[in-house]
């Protein structure tokens, strides 16, 4: 029986690490943790904020999600999307799911996350 959901993982292109660093830690607000050393080996990045864990893994062959992403739920939303634009993310917003407020950008490798909140 599933409980819950412990992580997103995205992908990302190797020497992405630093960007990705700026965008989910000074952008979006959340905390770089460590990955386990055999891990850590592979490169990457780990990140959390409150309950939200999204891992970048690093892929060879990267692609960005340009239509998979995340669907991240914030509170006050207005405020969250000036805060990305004030660090140069695009927003998008998208009035096409009912009972929400929602958003959409991208990480600095091309990858889409979603942003809501329920009316």
């Amino acid at each position: 029986m599933l409980v819950a959901l412990d992580h997103v993982q995205l992908a990302a292109p190797p020497g992405s690490e630093d960007a990705l660093r700026s965008y989910y830690v000074d952008v979006l607000g959340m905390t770089e943790v460590a990955k386990p050393p055999v891990l850590a080996a592979r490169g990457g990045c780990w990140f959390e904020g409150g309950p939200v864990r999204i891992h970048l893994g690093i892929d060879p062959a990267f692609h960005p999600a340009t239509k998979a992403h995340p669907g991240l739920q914030v509170h006050d939303i207005a405020s969250y999307a000036t805060r990305l634009t004030t660090h140069g993310a695009s927003v998008t917003w998208d009035d096409n799911l009912p009972g929400h407020l929602r958003f959409y950008s991208e990480d600095p490798v091309g990858n889409r996350l979603e942003f809501l909140q329920p009316r």
